[in-house]
């Protein structure tokens, strides 16, 4: 049992308030995953910017100076710009004005022991473990603003209670998934990705379904379609929501086993496990509120 919230906003006016509604309904989801608790926050003009890669590492005091990554970057830096390194929460931001996947190899390279747990122009992951609460309010959440956000509490069942096994999964450039359920079947569908070339950093079983999407979407798949194909692959139980940089996508398995209700306004659209997550959002009374069908894809775009 895990808790999953998400908001997606469609009025720029609710932007500032992102943080704080998402925090508000972190909290009401606790009870489904104390054990760990993660965020990914997208378009945070503090935290990133259009043309910036920036990585998200776990951890603190990890010896990285912005004056060595640039010596590693080399020629790659335009001139006049320089790699920073900002910590938040038990987080380490790693930004510089290249392409993302040049920089994530290249850190990877030079400090293999380093974990990278988002990646992009457009989000931020930030993911610990302890109680969820005290995840978001180390990290800030409730100050921060936004296009979309999703987060999730953990109860560890397919792995040990570590950050590395916490959710969201953020296995390519500015895609996020998290999962409350079980993939019965990750360890074969594992196998038959690591066959094609995908590197994986854990067991979870949630990271097959994140590399599986993101395999999927390489190959040239919309994100509704990556999720079908998920659907016809991956056996289990389980809700998703997964988020790229415009667009957020909510599936649940064929017999719909785990829960989730979706709040639509012209606002916002939001998502979570129990509706008590929504109900201190602005103007719930008049949202349309349903449960997603089994099997069926819902994509919004931002």
């Amino acid at each position: 049992m895990c808790g999953i919230a998400a908001l997606q906003v469609r009025n720029d006016a609710l932007r500032p308030q992102l943080g704080t509604l998402l925090d508000g309904m972190l909290c009401e989801v606790i009870e489904r995953g104390p054990d760990a608790a993660g965020v990914a926050v997208y378009d945070n003009p503090e935290l990133n910017s259009a043309g910036v890669a920036t990585l998200s590492l776990l951890g603190t005091d990890l010896g990285l100076e912005p004056t060595a990554i640039d010596t590693l970057l080399g020629e790659a830096l335009p001139e006049g710009t320089a790699a920073t390194v900002h910590e938040l929460g038990s987080t380490t931001l790693v930004s510089a004005p290249i392409p993302v996947d040049l920089l994530a190899t290249t850190l990877h390279q030079s400090y293999p022991a380093l974990t990278i747990t988002g990646r992009g122009e457009h989000v931020t992951v930030m993911k610990a473990v302890g109680n969820p609460r005290d995840v978001s309010t180390d990290h800030g959440l409730s100050t921060m603003t936004g296009s979309q956000a999703v987060s999730h509490t953990r109860m560890a069942t397919e792995s040990a209670v570590t950050a590395t096994g916490s959710h969201p999964f953020a296995v390519s450039e500015d895609l996020c998934l998290v999962h409350n359920g079980s993939f019965s079947n990750h360890a074969s569908v594992r196998r038959e990705l690591k066959r094609l070339g995908v590197e994986f950093d854990s067991e979870n079983d949630t990271e097959v379904g994140a590399r599986f999407i993101a395999h999927r979407l390489q190959q040239g798949d919309t994100l509704e379609s990556a999720l079908e194909h998920l659907g016809e692959t991956l056996d289990g139980f389980y809700t998703l929501v997964v988020t790229t940089a415009d667009s957020m996508a909510v599936v649940r398995d064929p017999i719909a086993c785990k829960p989730a209700i979706i709040a639509e306004t012209d606002d916002y659209v939001a998502v979570a496990s129990e509706f008590r997550a929504l109900a201190h959002l602005p103007g719930i009374d008049d949202a349309r509120l349903f449960e997603p069908e089994p099997g069926r894809v819902y994509t919004w775009k931002i």
